[in-house]
């Protein structure tokens, strides 16, 4: 692997910076360890330069000498200041390029949110392109029961959970199918959990199609959840059940695992086919 040349009609670079910056460019994936001449060579670099470059950057631990005295490897310093980036990263902002690759994959509005008491709050959205676009704004505030990524906020809460978060508060009813008694609502979260998904045809808005899936952070704990829409387009449901909710929890998996390694390091010590679709006001 070698590094590309400078652009040396830059005025404003200083050659040794990107010269450092190139010996630690090389490292990654297979590339654990190299010699001062591997170095020298893939940089097409003197060795008296990757000499001096390599005592710099162990002296500030970006790198480190193995036991044989030959090879180098990345260094604390650097590790943890990768470490410290993960780690300031919320979750909207880990979300935000996964939410993006899944709406232009399915060509279908991608959403997230988190649950706040008995209501979901949109905190993402990626409307579809050809599409008109939403007047869904982030912070627009939807009834859980009635609302499939409502219902992957809490289908794992056990009956208990349930009771205390529904008590005394009357399931409001917005289309056929959604449900308007604890018992009816507990029946639909316990198909949710045998699934781990959920897929809507008008459950809360006529003409409506989406799939949901939960997202989690590094305890294993559901903290919101996702979901793509299409408004008047019929979708087969061989792809609900299937490429379209391969790639919605291919997304939501992606978006979990890193949350769980941001949590770590707080811790102590086929292509999918394509609906054209308006896009609604509910996406």
């Amino acid at each position: 692997m070698a590094s590309d040349p400078l652009p040396l009609e830059n005025k404003y670079i200083v050659p040794a910076l990107a010269q450092g910056l190139g010996i630690l460019s090389l490292f990654g994936g297979a590339h654990r360890s190299f010699t001062a001449p591997e170095i020298a060579k893939k940089l097409s670099l003197p060795r008296t330069k990757v000499f001096r470059l390599l005592q710099t950057l162990l002296s500030m631990d970006y790198l480190r000498c193995e036991e044989d005295k030959r090879h180098f490897s990345l260094g604390p310093a650097l590790l943890s200041r990768g470490f410290e980036y993960l780690a300031s990263l919320d979750m909207v902002e880990v979300a935000q390029p996964i939410l993006q690759r899944l709406r232009d994959r399915t060509a279908l509005s991608a959403h997230m949110a988190i649950r706040d008491g008995r209501e979901i709050i949109y905190v993402l959205r990626f409307p579809a392109r050809s599409t008109i676009a939403s007047s869904v704004n982030i912070g627009t505030r939807f009834p859980v029961h009635a609302t499939i990524m409502g219902r992957m906020t809490i289908f794992e809460m056990d009956d208990k959970e349930l009771e205390r978060l529904f008590r005394d508060q009357p399931l409001e009813r917005f289309t056929k199918q959604t449900p308007t008694t604890l018992k009816a609502l507990k029946a639909i979260l316990a198909e949710d959990r045998t699934r781990g998904y959920a897929v809507s045809q008008a459950f809360f808005e006529a003409g409506v199609s989406s799939i949901a899936a939960p997202v989690r952070d590094g305890a294993g704990r559901i903290v919101a959840a996702i979901n793509v829409t299409a408004v008047n387009a019929h979708i087969d449901e061989k792809d609900m059940h299937g490429a379209l909710k391969d790639a919605v929890i291919e997304a939501a998996a992606e978006i979990s695992r890193w949350l769980c390694r941001t949590a770590t390091v707080e811790a102590p010590a086929g292509p999918v086919k394509r609906v054209k679709a308006r896009e609604s006001v509910h996406a």
